[in-house]
């Protein structure tokens, strides 16, 4: 069973890991995927990830787009719109991290951090929420971090980002209930992408780890899956909540 099909996704960052895996898991549920990727170095990336997408028998296309940048968000929802005709899914998924104590954290670090993963995600809902409120129908899915519930050392900017994504979604959902738009949010604990490779190994891995009462870290799909359920008419009642996949780390 096809659990997306023929629905309007949106994916911002999903040039690889989390993003790429989730637009991934969209399309072969039958949903058509148009996704943000930031750099030129992602170009290349982008487009064979656009090429396998539809290669799932949907409408795909890649967007050179930075999220943290309202005029490019609304340009992008508008070019989706023109190109797709409505928006039925959105995933904020764009997000960096400078890591750093506070007392060597710069003002410019802090604001880049707080531009790509909190600003966006109001930068993308404002726009998506005309065409889900003119169909009475949408859901939004942002995604934060355990980080964002419990704080880390030297990842100040990051948590404050995260938990403000938090905030956001909490008051969207109540804004939007009436219209039948639903917005949530998904907490990662420690996923296996580029970004957390150099966890992995030895006995900083075997540190983390110890942590997670599952015991491993998370894959890209394993969020993909959350994803794709919140997205579906399988969450059809559930708007307003954080759900963590952290296997456990946040307990």
């Amino acid at each position: 069973m096809k659990l997306v099909e023929n629905k309007v996704a949106i994916v911002t960052g999903a040039a690889r890991g989390i993003g790429e895996a989730i637009a991934l898991k969209f399309a072969q549920h039958g949903a058509h995927v148009a996704f943000t990727y930031v750099s030129d170095s992602s170009k290349e990336k982008a487009l064979a990830l656009e090429e396998k997408l539809k290669g799932q028998g949907v409408k795909a296309k890649a967007y050179q787009s930075n999220a943290g940048d309202f005029a490019q968000c609304e340009a992008f929802v508008n070019d989706v719109l023109k190109e797709f005709g409505t928006v039925d899914i959105c995933v904020n998924n764009a997000g960096i991290s400078k890591d750093n104590l506070l007392l060597r954290l710069s003002p410019d670090q802090w604001d880049d951090v707080i531009k790509v993963n909190l600003n966006s995600v109001f930068y993308m809902t404002k726009q998506v929420i005309r065409p889900m409120m003119k169909a009475k129908s949408g859901s939004i899915i942002n995604m934060s971090s355990v980080i964002g519930e419990m704080g880390n050392a030297g990842q100040s900017s990051y948590a404050a980002s995260k938990a403000g994504i938090i905030g956001f979604t909490k008051s969207v959902a109540k804004e939007l209930g009436s219209r039948n738009i639903r917005c949530n949010s998904i907490a990662p604990g420690f996923v296996e992408t580029d970004m957390t490779s150099y966890l992995k190994e030895g006995e900083a891995g075997d540190k983390y780890k110890a942590g997670i009462p599952l015991g491993r870290f998370a894959s890209a799909e394993d969020i993909a899956n959350t994803t794709l359920f919140l997205a579906s008419d399988m969450g059809s009642y559930i708007t307003g909540q954080t759900i963590s996949v952290c296997g456990g780390l946040n307990i």
